[in-house]
């Protein structure tokens, strides 16, 4: 089962259906369509039936969380997973349900479940190295939200033979249809090399392999950053995405002019700084990244025509 099965989770649903039946839970009645392009059998999230995202014994969560309500002392819930955990620990899948969502497989201890979270939690770090033994200090709203997610993922892990729980943190998701060239064209300024903030990246394919990865052998009750090996202020990644498109480099500014001109999640993102480690994924998840780089993926594909 993956939730939230949107342009990532569809690209899992490709990987997996070929050793699996994937169900694909979705919001949008308008996405049902392209879950099924992509070999999983889709579910609006709303659909009065059963629910099989409580007893599959695989589980992708990857749904990002509704506005959340603050919490008391500060900090945002994500009602979202609150609400499935609960569920989750009330129903334990049954070796017979494993064996008809694996296609006959033998079934594996307990629940597996992957959520893939976000690097946001770890807050601006002023571009220092940042690996998963960093304390997080969410800064926005829905980064706080993710963290929430995790501690309740973390702490339903807990119960005994509840599941066994990889927590990927995911940075800025990249494709060859998730390049900034509309900002580009917009001329949308970038920041001067003095004020520019670190930037991280990892392709959605590479992501996606990385899941399944994580579904066969990740490590249980554990957080790894999957992040590829590019070392980029944003400035230095905008132009080298302009320069494969033959569009002109951004201007750059100052950071209180950027600020004042863009929106506030833009502003965010030009807020938090950090270099992140990616040597557990390495070491835990053993995959090759397709594109170690983002430099690795533009000298391989055409630009647009």
């Amino acid at each position: 089962m993956i939730i939230g099965c949107g342009d990532v989770g569809r690209r899992i649903a490709a990987l997996c259906a070929k050793d699996w039946r994937v169900y694909g839970l979705v919001r949008s009645a308008g996405s049902l369509a392209k879950v099924r392009a992509a070999g999983a059998v889709p579910l609006a999230a709303d659909a009065p039936r059963r629910r099989p995202q409580d007893l599959a014994a695989r589980v992708i969560h990857s749904a990002p969380p509704p506005p959340g309500e603050r919490l008391e002392g500060g900090g945002d819930i994500d009602r979202l997973t609150r609400a499935w955990t609960a569920r989750l620990l009330q129903r334990r899948p049954t070796a017979r349900l494993q064996q008809a969502v694996q296609r006959g497989a033998q079934p594996g201890p307990g629940r597996r479940v992957i959520y893939l979270s976000t690097t946001g939690v770890y807050g601006d770090r002023q571009g220092r190295l940042t690996d998963e033994a960093t304390l997080p200090r969410p800064i926005t709203a829905r980064a706080r939200r993710r963290l929430d997610a995790e501690r309740r993922l973390r702490d339903a892990a807990r119960s005994p033979g509840a599941m066994r729980l990889t927590t990927l943190r995911v940075p800025g998701i990249y494709a060859a249809d998730r390049l900034p060239l509309a900002r580009l064209r917009e001329r949308v300024p970038a920041l001067h090399a003095a004020d520019d903030v670190q930037t991280n990246h990892i392709h959605a394919d590479d992501l996606a392999r990385l899941a399944r990865v994580a579904l066969l052998r990740g490590p249980g009750q554990r957080t790894i950053n999957v992040v590829d090996d590019s070392v980029l202020p944003m400035g230095d990644y905008l132009d080298m995405v302009a320069r494969w498109a033959g569009l002109p480099l951004p201007p750059r500014v100052d950071r209180k002019t950027l600020l004042a001109s863009v929106s506030p999640m833009r502003a965010s993102f030009m807020s938090e700084s950090r270099r992140l480690s990616n040597r557990r994924m390495k070491r835990e998840l053993r995959m090759r990244l397709r594109y170690p780089t983002v430099a690795d993926f533009l000298a391989s594909h055409p630009p647009p025509g």
